[in-house]
């Protein structure tokens, strides 16, 4: 009973912070619902444009296009009315991008970003917080899915009343998309995160997985893959203060909770946001990112209070920290240009080294379904508790390259170019036909999904062999040297072993297919001529006869290994057509 009591309180505290704030003029969706409902798109659109026209703060602009036909609207905040990347930066402000409804069912982030814009505008206070912070706004990213409303899709999610779809028109989830960039959404969005080059990155979400005390929590880059300089500072002086400031505010935060179907007082592993991911993607460029995951069962106006309150947080530690992110990312880039050597491409959980964490949990239990009889997991509200539990926050480096002078990437590869020209990377074009000694790299094994996962049969666990040839480059083939700012993009694309690089991803998968053969019958006698001409190669044949007793039995095995071992084989089989030069 008493904790009935104490939620509706907090309920009615929650809708009152917003509906007595403000004018009647100025109320939104969400306002006038009195905290159960969400914007429709074009309620949302309409009031971001009644905000523009009456407060010259703001700048509204639609740019590029989406899967569904509709441009994506960018809404910028700059107190002092400047509106133009190149001043702003030159006046060293700091930018801030917040991005919502990627999933349009998780709408939060929509309803506290749009009235969080509309009490910077009419309250001194939150100017004073934005006086050197530039705010960057996408109101609804996923319009596709925003536009598919629906209030059935989110079964596991208290309120709101309605609300769109995960997928987009193409039935894409826009957030496996930062890399391979199929949807036109997303081509545009790397298109305005390029122009702005953010110090901050913020994505709104609403988290659905276990069950815990938490209204919020927030996945934030992972320290490790920003590297010492801003890694470091994320974690022992923004995301503390951060977690101070929510508390202050009555939001006690944890970290992002990545558990499903088990409790999480057992412990819980640290997300890794590979740059499929929007913050994983910004982190490429070194640009501290945010997931804040408000919790689905908790109440649709706490939430959206929550999520509010981080983004003013965020904004009151930019205002006073602005400067030092902005020389700490500087550094950062600087180094990843000139200096850094070695380049992670991917991680793996360190299992014996962990962080004890203060952890407000439910007491679960497994307890006897009344569907099917066996037994199911249970959290029991009526026991709250606070213990410490293992956070397994720390990654270590599981493949580790050296970078290349520059990597050659032929032109007929147009959707390789076209992506790297999105993301800013500088390419210069090879204006004659010409022979080059280069490293070049075999697939030599990788596995694929069984099912389609995006819209591709996603590779993994790549293997390479590497060797030294001298290749034909032609002219209009182009050189991307590794030394841009750009670096990590550039490697974790490009090098085919990355968990999301482009060959994962089947960009290359023609070279996956052997386009010539030969004909048993015929390449028998061709056979007989190189064993008796190599005698390297029957020694090896001989050898391998020897031991390996399948193959000594096959002799489809037997003729294929010559004929792969012979000048007649193709040498582009396998062969990954983006080479390395020294």
């Amino acid at each position: 009973m008493k904790n009935k009591l104490f939620l509706t309180l907090f309920y009615l505290i929650s809708v009152t912070f917003f509906v007595k704030s403000q004018d009647k003029e100025w109320l939104t969706t969400f306002e006038i619902s009195e905290g159960k409902e969400t914007f429709t798109y074009q309620n949302g659109i309409n009031f971001i444009e009644k905000l523009t026209k009456k407060y010259p703060f703001f700048q509204l602009k639609t740019i590029g296009n989406t899967d569904i036909g509709k441009p994506l609207h960018v809404l910028v905040y700059s107190l002092d009315k400047d509106f133009e990347v190149e001043s702003l930066k030159k006046k060293e402000k700091n930018i801030i991008f917040i991005n919502n409804a990627i999933h349009p069912g998780e709408p939060d982030g929509v309803d506290a970003t749009l009235m969080l814009m509309r009490d910077i505008a009419q309250k001194k206070e939150l100017q004073k917080i934005t006086e050197n912070t530039v705010i960057v706004v996408i109101p609804f990213y996923n319009i596709d899915g925003v536009l598919r409303r629906n209030s059935t899709s989110r079964a596991n999610q208290n309120g709101p009343k309605e609300y769109g779809f995960r997928g987009n028109a193409k039935n894409l989830d826009l957030n496996r998309d930062f890399i391979k960039l199929d949807s036109e959404n997303a081509q545009t969005f790397t298109q305005i995160f390029q122009q702005w080059k953010p110090d901050i990155f913020l994505d709104n979400h609403v988290t659905n997985g276990a069950d815990y005390q938490y209204i919020f929590t927030c996945l934030i880059t992972q320290p490790q893959k920003l590297g010492s300089i801003l890694g470091e500072y994320l974690t022992k002086e923004m995301y503390p203060d951060l977690e101070k400031k929510m508390k202050s505010k009555n939001f006690e935060m944890m970290q992002y909770v990545n558990v499903h179907n088990f409790p999480p007082d057992s412990g819980f592993v640290q997300f890794l946001e590979s740059p499929r991911y929007s913050t994983g993607y910004a982190a490429l460029f070194q640009t501290i990112g945010f997931v804040p995951e408000t919790h689905m069962l908790k109440d649709f106006a706490q939430r959206v209070k929550s999520n509010y309150e981080f983004m003013v947080s965020t904004l009151e530690f930019l205002e006073k920290n602005g400067k030092n992110i902005q020389t700490l990312r500087k550094k950062s880039l600087e180094n990843i240009q000139n200096k850094q050597k070695y380049f992670v491409l991917d991680w793996k959980n360190n299992q014996n080294n962990y962080e004890m964490v203060d952890f407000k949990g439910y007491e679960a239990k497994l307890i006897k379904s009344k569907i099917t009889q066996k037994e199911r997991l249970f959290y029991d509200k009526n026991k709250k508790f606070t213990k410490k539990v293992k956070f397994y926050n720390q990654y270590e480096p599981s493949i580790t390259i050296e970078k290349p002078k520059a990597y050659i990437v032929p032109k007929a590869y147009k959707e390789v170019l076209k992506r790297l020209e999105l993301n800013g990377v500088k390419m210069e074009k090879i204006k004659e036909n010409q022979k080059m000694t280069l490293q070049v790299y075999y697939i030599d094994d990788f596995k694929t999904l069984k099912n389609p996962f995006e819209n591709h049969y996603l590779h993994y666990q790549t293997k390479i062999k590497k060797e030294k040839q001298t290749l034909d480059i032609e002219e209009g083939d182009f050189l991307v040297y590794a030394n841009q700012i750009s670096n990590r993009y550039i490697i974790e694309t490009l090098e085919p072993e990355a968990p999301d690089s482009f060959f994962n991803w089947n960009f290359f998968d023609g070279i996956l297919q052997q386009k010539e053969s030969y004909s048993s019958y015929v390449f028998e006698e061709t056979a007989e001529k190189l064993l008796a001409e190599n005698k390297e190669l029957k020694q090896k044949f001989e050898e391998k006869k020897k031991n390996d007793k399948k193959f000594a039995e096959n002799p489809e095995s037997q003729l294929d290994f010559l004929y792969q071992n012979s000048p007649y084989y193709e040498k582009s089989h396998l062969r990954y057509p983006i080479f390395r030069l020294e």
